[in-house]
């Protein structure tokens, strides 16, 4: 069979992609841009890519699945429906690739990427498909020659409901991409509860709001407060590592800083003993856990720390914030520098009081122009809004030698920053900025 993807570069399409062709499956795709992961799908899943889109990259397709981004009048959709080809969204295709697997779903507003991983290193037999490069497999797949399924379960666009979960996880449940649920509280609710119904086995933060009152189901719940006991943070290696005891198990040792990382960790230590995996097993494997790309992710050690962050919500940046002060504290940097990409207008403008606060402690934040990611320009008066902070607003950003350079438009140096502790935050170009890429 041979399946084409319209927008094969994204995180979650790719996935898609590259666990069809570990089963077998010729692949093609397009996008508008060339990338790391079409390079990726070319050199090492045989994928032809077609850059930019075009309308012959779809003839001998038998089937065209295409991102959520893809409108009607793209040319390969276009043509495909000329050429009579099946053409299904990605959200639907779930249900043809996962409808034979046993899958493990892990969903939430916040640590659905860092808890898939880390299930996928406890998990060394599954398949993985999740949202993020895992550095423990370099992909954001991992294909075996079993029917088991880590899926990261996308509530964006209630696509979780079509992963057929075996074992669904929820880390939290915040509202979020509510555009997609028409800004109906109950219609966002109301998905999870049916994702949670699909599911055989579920493994749940109790001390979430909504989960707390899913007790007519069958759930397996992680109290933190109680459950999770002695949380310290250490160096090994000179990587950040979590130390904590979970219930009567004994204590793990997991990568990442911070009592959310701790969260994560039990609730996928706890899925894999649902699962029947032997405890000290679990103890082993989670330590072949080495973090994901963008998640906290150390580019550089070296005279300054830069760290790149895929934070865009304030509940995510604000976690990874006071993970970074533990970090700053364990290496003796006294200087940390924020440097913050806000991602969508919808977001920004719904969540400003919390991206206000969430910045608290830095020495000085950087704030770039909005990435779109495709939405109309709104006036937002960022300046005024973050005037209580040290702050510079700037066009972009970049790295090289060893230091950080900020800019404006002209393409004048702002400042650099050669010593203390960086961190950029953001879902849009910034990580290729941060990382001197772009």
């Amino acid at each position: 069979m041979h399946i084409h993807f319209i927008g094969i570069g994204g995180i979650g399409l790719s996935a898609l992609a590259k666990f069809l062709a570990g089963q077998g499956v010729k692949i093609s795709g397009s996008d508008v841009s060339k990338s790391e992961i079409t390079d990726d799908l070319a050199i090492n899943f045989g994928a032809q890519i077609t850059i930019p889109h075009h309308p012959n990259a779809v003839e001998g397709a038998d089937m065209v699945i295409y991102s959520a981004v893809i409108r009607p009048n793209n040319v390969e959709y276009k043509r495909a429906k000329e050429l009579g080809i099946k053409l299904l969204p990605r959200k639907e295709a779930l249900k043809f690739i996962l409808k034979d697997s046993r899958v493990f779903g892990v969903a939430g507003a916040h640590g659905k990427s860092t808890t898939s991983a880390i299930l996928a290193s406890i998990l060394q037999e599954s398949n993985a498909l999740i949202g993020a490069i895992s550095k423990e497999f370099g992909s954001n797949v991992r294909a075996v020659d079993s029917k088991d399924v880590v899926f990261e379960a996308d509530e964006s666009d209630a696509s979780f409901l079509n992963s057929n979960p075996y074992l669904a996880i929820v880390t939290n449940v915040e509202p979020e991409h509510m555009e997609y649920y028409e800004y109906d509280e109950e219609r966002f609710y109301k998905a999870y509860r049916d994702f949670l119904e699909l599911a055989k086995l579920r493994v749940l933060n109790g001390e979430d709001e909504f989960l707390s009152k899913q007790g007519d189901l069958e759930n397996i719940y992680l109290y933190p407060s109680k459950d999770i006991k002695d949380v310290e943070y250490i160096l090994i290696d000179k990587k950040p590592h979590t130390r904590f005891k979970l219930r009567d198990f004994g204590e793990f040792d997991v990568f990442g800083l911070g009592f959310h990382i701790a969260i994560d960790a039990a609730l996928a230590i706890l899925a894999a003993l649902e699962l029947g995996l032997d405890i000290e097993s679990i103890r082993e494997n989670l330590l072949k856990y080495k973090g994901i790309k963008k998640r906290f992710d150390v580019v550089q050690n070296n005279g300054m720390v830069v760290i790149d962050d895929y934070g865009h919500h304030p509940t995510e940046i604000k976690a990874t914030m006071n993970s970074i002060k533990e970090y700053a504290k364990l290496l003796g940097v006294n200087r940390i520098y924020a440097i913050w990409q806000p991602h969508k207008y919808s977001r920004t403008i719904d969540n400003l009081s919390g991206f206000v606060e969430c910045f608290d402690g830095v020495d000085e934040l950087t704030i770039l122009p909005i990435w779109a990611a495709g939405e109309v320009e709104v006036d937002i008066d960022l300046k005024g809004a973050f005037s209580r902070y040290n702050l510079t607003m700037a066009e972009r950003i970049t790295k090289k030698d060893s230091k950080v350079y900020i800019y404006d438009k002209d393409g004048n140096t702002i400042k650099k920053y050669k010593d203390g502790l960086v961190v950029a935050f953001g879902a849009g170009d910034i990580t290729y900025q941060i990382r001197g890429e772009k």
